[in-house]
């Protein structure tokens, strides 16, 4: 009598054996003769240490292919117990028996979810506090989402999630809280309007509808009714002002704060939910309050994720301090770019510049967390074989990137959509250190970032789709019964704000499903690494994973435009891209040629670091043409401008040019009425419609299909074309729009001018002069 079990035709099924989850086992034996039996005897150790032990009879189920086949129901079993098994056959006075079989009861999968939060350095070194911040985004979505979503998810003790923090993201928390430090619009909150010129005036309508259509403006019903004041261009009063400053605060809180009382570390409360209820008629002091409350939160970040962290329902990551392109910064001639037409930047070579910025988010880690950091999200992802070593030799134990790099690593690359090449972590080493690397999973990190929040309305069915997707696409191909952990990575501020108001609801529906189901176990990735008792959860060190083979050099983005595959070519290659590359390896060799180092000059050199950022470099280029450019690439020069001034040399009359052509921005709460001759004219709107343009003198005549571009401090796309340059006769542009979105019944749902099927679409007229 033969006897045979784990194979095609008697497997045992599931292989990977979930909590309450029944086994069933089918044996082979042959050849088919009467007076055969099949018996299971098998140990059970639960996580108590109790011992189960028993026997069960197989019953023959059916005859094929000259061979009997048995089959029987094993379990179900908890969580944490180790099960031995085995397999006898008898048939008269011949017994048969297999080796035991082993396995351990557990999740089919474990997942490492990631979210990386992150602002780029908008302070200006070179001047006081007060007003040196040039944007407001840090303190705006501190208010929406660097508190709430780390709150939200401790609503869930079994839970684990990463949260990466950036270096330069903390500091500026840190600007406001410590130093007293302002951006513009936080001046602009705190001004009396009773003191407010007329420019000041203009400068607040201009900048205090900087918010999300859909999920800010029309909800509410007092700021609905003062956007539609200014697209109307109907006067402000002082009241109307007044509550404009508190609207285009009140609606960055997150939904908690904006509800009830939320409840902070260390027993204080913050919340506007009176201001909410209250609607309008503000006064100085309610917004001296309303910013009181904005303190708080911002105060309490850190602390919170300190103390999740000590709690251990949370990791805390980091990324080199201000977000560079660590491989560019090392050595832009290591730069994988294959876009047509794409090509290498003077060389910029700066390992030193790397490890500083390695070692200054270490440092900066420590003064946050008491602790250095096991882990580090490198900037996009991008990663290469030298700036492994770097983070290796600073004592990083993890890092993460996308499965793009895997899948070019290597002579003949890796095949990524095997989810038992993905979904695993691998070694790389450096002079004795060994570092794991995790490889994300595109697909599954994508549909949470960009696909259900606009897909669904449902977030309840969101949420079972994305548990659906992740088990289908990973658990249920594993051919292994070795543990594997799939890495889910995407953008947290973006991500929580593509939702809106849904954003609670969404990632409440996620976080049940994911620890209410025994298929599923999160982990954060040093738990997975290092093991955890309590959760049954043995270690996975770093020097036990499989090497991987030659690193590629990329991130977690393929340049638009380019070869399939991800790349470096977001942030160098075309023409202003390399020219800023190019200011960035002068600034560098004027420092060092007038003898100026990081010791003697540490300030000029923390401005060249933050002009290092990747930000900026996005932002270049065709490939991110959006309506902030101008501004990030303003911002760049500014901090290299900055570099040469604080250590005490003349900045070169090039950076006093800007790297892109600038664009008149024309848009329903900002209208300038007048155009340089030879200037563009950028026409942005919320929705999605069509510009027509007449040109005069000339009748000249034309449209444009307006583009979603994404808004830099608002994940929500706003929609824009650019037009022109127009020739040195023009005179006169008038433009009219067509909504595709909202009829003509519906204007106020739409920020357009809508046409009416009555008539033409309404006009405006931009001057040249």
């Amino acid at each position: 009598m033969r006897i045979w079990h784990l194979t095609a035709d008697a497997p045992r099924e599931p292989m990977r054996v979930a909590p309450g989850q029944p086994v069933t086992l089918v044996v082979g034996t042959a050849p088919v003769e009467p007076g055969q039996a099949v018996r299971i005897t098998y140990e059970v150790i639960h996580p108590s240490g109790s011992v189960e032990r028993g026997m069960l009879n197989v019953p023959w189920h059916h005859n094929a292919h000259h061979a009997s086949y048995w089959q029987v129901q094993f379990g179900p079993f908890r969580r944490g117990d180790r099960v031995t098994y085995r397999v006898h056959g008898a048939v008269g006075d011949q017994r048969v028996e297999m080796p035991p079989i082993h396995f351990n009861v557990g999740p089919r999968l474990y997942l490492a979810l990631l979210w990386h939060q992150h602002q780029p350095s908008y302070v200006n070194l070179a001047q006081p506090p007060q007003g040196a911040i040039g944007a407001p985004w840090v303190r705006l979505h501190a208010l929406r989402g660097y508190y709430a979503m780390p709150a939200l998810g401790a609503d869930f003790p079994e839970l684990r999630v990463t949260y990466n923090l950036t270096p330069v993201l903390l500091w500026q928390i840190d600007q406001y809280v410590e130093r007293g430090a302002t951006d513009r619009w936080l001046d602009l909150t705190r001004m009396p309007v009773r003191r407010m010129g007329l420019a000041e005036q203009e400068e607040l309508l201009a900048t205090a509808f900087s918010a999300d259509w859909e999920s800010q403006i029309l909800p509410f019903p007092r700021y609905l009714e003062l956007y539609e004041r200014r697209r109307a261009r109907q006067p402000f009063s002082e009241q109307d002002l007044r509550d404009l400053q508190m609207w285009h605060n009140l609606v960055w809180f997150a939904p908690p704060f904006q509800g009830g009382q939320v409840r902070l570390p260390g027993g204080e409360t913050a919340s506007v939910a009176r201001f909410i209820d209250q609607g309008g008629s503000f006064s100085e002091a309610d917004i001296e309050e309303m910013l009181a409350e904005q303190f708080k939160v911002l105060r309490a970040i850190v602390p919170l994720h300190r103390e999740l962290q000590e709690q251990g329902l949370i990791e805390v990551s980091t990324t080199p301090y201000y977000h560079p392109i660590l491989p560019l910064v090392y050595d832009t001639n290591s730069a994988t770019i294959d876009r047509p037409g794409s090509c290498k930047p003077p060389r910029f070579h700066h390992p030193e510049d790397a490890e500083a910025q390695v070692a200054q988010a270490v440092s900066a880690y420590r003064l946050y967390f008491g602790q250095p950091p096991r882990g580090m999200w490198p900037a996009e992802g991008a990663v290469s074989a030298e700036a492994v070593a770097l983070l290796a030799g600073a004592g990083v134990h993890w890092i993460a990137t996308d499965q793009g790099v895997l899948q070019k690593s290597g002579i003949y690359g890796y095949d990524v959509a095997n989810p038992d090449v993905l979904d695993r972590p691998y070694q790389l080493s450096s002079d004795g250190h060994a570092l794991a690397v995790f490889f994300r999973d595109a697909g599954l990190s994508n549909l949470l970032a960009f696909h259900y929040h606009q897909s669904y309305e449902d977030m309840e069915a969101a949420a079972d789709d994305w548990l659906h997707q992740l088990l289908a696409n990973t658990a249920e191909r594993f051919s292994s019964q070795e543990d594997r952990v799939v890495t889910i990575a995407l953008d947290g501020e973006n991500t929580w704000s593509a939702y809106g108001a849904r954003a609670p609801a969404f990632f409440r529906a996620l976080y049940r499903r994911l620890v209410e189901s025994p298929e599923v176990q999160t982990v954060t990735f040093s738990q997975y690494l290092h093991g955890d008792a309590a959760q049954h959860l043995a270690p996975h060190p770093a020097a036990a994973q499989e090497q991987v083979a030659e690193l590629y050099t990329g991130s977690w983005i393929d340049e638009l435009g380019s070869a399939p595959g991800v790349d470096l070519g977001t942030w160098v290659g075309e023409p202003d891209e390399n020219r800023a590359w190019g200011l960035l390896g002068e600034a560098h060799q004027a420092l060092t040629e007038a003898g100026i180092t990081p010791e003697s000059h540490p300030q000029a050199f923390q401005s060249l670091y933050a002009a290092e950022g990747s930000d900026w470099f996005w932002w270049l280029g065709s490939d991110h043409a959006g309506p902030q450019n101008a501004d990030f690439e303003a911002l760049f020069r500014l901090h290299l401008t900055n570099a040469y001034r604080l250590a005490g040399l003349e900045p070169p009359p090039s950076l006093a040019h800007p790297l892109i052509p600038w664009s008149l921005v024309w848009a329903f709460e900002s209208r300038p009425e007048y155009a340089r001759p030879l200037e563009r004219l950028t026409v942005r709107a919320n929705c999605f419609g069509t510009v027509v343009w007449h040109l005069e003198p000339g009748g000249q005549e034309g449209e444009e299909v307006l583009q979603p571009v994404p808004g830099f401090g608002q994940v929500t796309a706003r929609y824009e074309a650019t037009l022109g340059p127009f020739g040195p006769e023009a005179r006169e542009v008038r433009l009219s729009f067509r909504c595709h979105e909202h009829t003509a019944e519906a204007p106020a749902a739409c920020a357009l001018e809508v046409s009416t099927p009555a008539g033409p679409p309404r006009e405006q007229t931009v001057e040249a002069r």
